[in-house]
């Protein structure tokens, strides 16, 4: 009984001395651990007051305002990569593209162009589509890349936004809360809920065909493509579905999935210079075929000196 007194005594002193212990720890953690001498615990991220505006990239090519507008969307950026593995990522391919189609029309005159990103920054799915409607653009298209477990899955897409999506944001737009927004020039506000539908619904159908038309045209002219380098699609047909970046009311929006980086000749092909040049070249003369054939017939007809490779596209760029 003796014995076990010491043994009890030193198992309470014990039991006693573990917190202190980690009392001290937890001090000398605080006042002298790095980072910052153990203060900040906590990462602190400026953000930018609530409700500020979106911020608008620049317009590049005529200065004059009745020149038709196309914002092309580098997909993914900043912290979100996209598709690809090792140094070849999503988000680095899809600015090349975006950058080479913007100098490219550039080059041939009489197209403005303004960029979502021209560097690799993050933005929200949302804010892209916006930019294009707060710039009351003609055309919007969103470049990506597509990535698949079957490494034989290769060629590029087309997608235009689904009936599905349409009808979604059909609901959102003509919502209470959203009655701010304007459809094609016209405000929704004080518009009854039927009124706000209806014109919701116009506008999609007219932008649905025109993004169609746009689509098409892209399809047409890759057939024509020759060389190497030449854009290839994995289906011949256009497809559709609910992206969150096509789901504008009122601008034409494409996403065009550039090719497949999970395949070893799509990846090579984007990523080096003449294939980013094919790309430019197919993308930039759909762009301007698209909006001489929404000038009309005539202007249509007169395509062939005023096409990118015409006598006249040199001259065109006031």
């Amino acid at each position: 009984m003796r014995a076990a007194a010491p043994r009890l005594l030193l198992f309470f002193v014990l039991l006693a001395g573990i917190p202190a212990l980690f009392g001290l720890l937890l001090l000398a953690d605080r006042y002298f651990a790095a980072p910052g001498a153990g203060r900040e615990y906590v990462l602190r991220i400026p953000l930018p007051p609530g409700g500020s505006e979106l911020g608008l990239p620049p317009i590049d090519g005529p200065l004059d305002a009745s020149r038709p507008l196309v914002v092309i969307d580098a997909g993914h950026g900043g912290h979100d990569p996209g598709a690809g593995a090792g140094s070849v990522k999503e988000k680095d391919v899809t600015l090349a593209l975006a950058l080479a189609v913007r100098a490219k029309l550039l080059a041939q005159g009489g197209v403005r162009v303004a960029l979502t990103r021209d560097d690799d920054r993050f933005l929200l799915l949302p804010e892209r589509a916006a930019i294009a409607r707060a710039l009351k653009a003609d055309l919007f298209l969103s470049i990506h890349a597509d990535s698949s477990t079957n490494p034989e899955a290769a060629g590029a897409t087309l997608y235009t936004l689904s009936d599905r999506g349409s009808n979604e944001e059909a609901v959102r737009i003509s919502a209470s809360e959203n009655r701010a927004d304007t459809i094609n020039g016209v405000a929704l506000s004080g518009q009854s809920d039927a009124v706000s539908a209806i014109l919701v619904d116009l506008s999609q159908r007219e932008s649905a065909a025109r993004s169609d038309e746009f689509a098409r045209i892209v399809l047409r002219e890759g057939a024509s493509q020759q060389g190497p380098a030449r854009i290839t699609f994995r289906d011949r047909s256009i497809q559709s579905a609910a992206f969150i970046v096509l789901k504008s009311a009122d601008v034409p929006s494409v996403l065009f999935e550039a090719g497949y980086l999970s395949n070893a000749e799509d990846a090579a092909s984007l990523g080096s210079g003449e294939g980013r040049n094919a790309f430019a070249e197919l993308t930039a003369k759909a762009i301007r075929l698209y909006f001489l054939r929404q000038l009309g017939p005539e202007a249509e007809g007169s395509r062939a000196s005023t096409a990118p490779d015409g006598p006249a596209a040199a001259a065109s760029g006031d």
